[in-house]
């Protein structure tokens, strides 16, 4: 029940005299939103049908036609309840959640197209953020993938080698980003990341040559360094069980400076670890450097598709799930790539999975 629809029933109760004056007064002020009442009714309600293509791919970063190819994959029910009662059809739900991270943007920006009040669409886009990042949210963290077997981590190397690795190995690379947060009221510096200057929570990613995000482990505090991140993920333990190919050869990661060298970790060449970096080295560095910006491209497509990631005063922590968000988004930008591809798997050369493989 809305705060209005609970607000009409005080006043008929107030009126049948159920309820006596001061009862009245204490209960009508409880249930006051402190949302203004803005004029939803005069909007027509949500219907996917009657949008432009060009609308839907500005609003909700995909395609007409393939809104419900994207529902469907992702198995989005035929409705939503929030926990309050509220109801939405599943594309409309689904909708609303796209474009929300689609761009910085208020509820009541969501009005004109959704036809609800705020409450409800807040409502709306956290249960189905939460029932998405429940359902699928393994997809990011789980190595147990189809697209993560031998015969496909072989072929990342081998596209890696076409375009200039000395490392004949590699099928990916890995790093770490920080996504910038609001300054919280507590504990301001275990999410304070020298380096950036800024409050954030980080993130490690490996990025893959098709164009998928084919892990992520976080979020963990801003002030973490990469390497600490790398030994709570076990990250290397799963490498040491996953990181082959067809012919039981290990393959590895590449990585920045900051993470330690392993048999399935590998990095540049680094001055202490040597004792000259000599012109071989200096051209193994560079090589690797010019196929590892991959992975920067993949951070870029998360934040350039769902710009709300980018809008730091709302990101909160303890008032919203900051975390859960940046997953989501990361899910949904694969999504993306399958559908659509992106500068990394056109960089390689390399297709991404289709939608419906992506998501079995």
């Amino acid at each position: 029940m809305s705060f209005e629809e609970a607000r009409n029933s005080l006043v008929i109760s107030f009126a049948e005299g159920s309820i006596s004056e001061e009862e009245f007064l204490i209960l009508y002020q409880e249930y006051e939103s402190v949302n203004p009442l803005y004029p939803y009714w005069e909007f027509e309600p949500f219907c996917l049908d009657s949008l432009d293509s060009s609308e839907c791919k500005s609003e909700f970063r995909l395609e007409k036609d393939d809104i419900p190819i994207v529902a469907d994959a992702l198995q989005v029910p035929a409705r939503f309840m929030c926990p309050q009662g509220t109801v939405c059809d599943g594309i409309e739900g689904f909708c609303i959640l796209l474009r929300r991270l689609a761009y910085p943007c208020r509820y009541f920006d969501l009005i004109q197209r959704f036809a609800r009040p705020i409450p409800e669409l807040s409502l709306i886009a956290n249960t189905v953020l939460e029932w998405i990042y429940d359902l699928h949210g393994f997809r990011l963290t789980s190595w147990n993938q189809a697209f993560l077997t031998p015969p496909f981590l072989e072929s990342y190397a081998q596209a890696v080698e076409r375009q200039g690795s000395p490392l004949r190995n590699c099928f990916g690379f890995i790093d770490g980003t920080v996504r910038e947060i609001c300054r919280p009221d507590t504990n301001q510096r275990v999410v304070y990341n020298g380096h950036k200057r800024v409050h954030g929570l980080k993130f490690q990613s490996v990025a893959l040559p098709n164009g998928l995000i084919g892990n992520l482990y976080g979020p963990v505090e801003g002030r973490r360094h990469d390497a600490g991140i790398l030994k709570d993920s076990d990250l290397l333990d799963d490498l040491s069980r996953v990181a082959f190919n067809t012919r039981g050869d290990v393959l590895c990661l590449y990585g920045d400076p900051a993470y330690p060298l392993r048999p399935t970790l590998m990095g540049p060449y680094r001055q202490g670890d040597v004792p000259v970096i000599t012109p071989e080295m200096e051209a193994f560095n560079t090589a690797m450097s010019s196929v590892r910006v991959s992975v920067e491209w993949l951070f870029n497509d998360v934040s350039n598709y769902f710009k709300f990631i980018d809008f730091k005063k709302n990101l909160k922590i303890g008032m919203s799930a900051v975390g859960k968000q940046y997953i989501v988004r990361a899910l949904l930008r694969n999504i993306l790539t399958c559908l659509y591809g992106n500068i990394t798997s056109d960089y390689f050369q390399l297709e991404p999975p289709t939608i419906h493989d992506y998501l079995a």
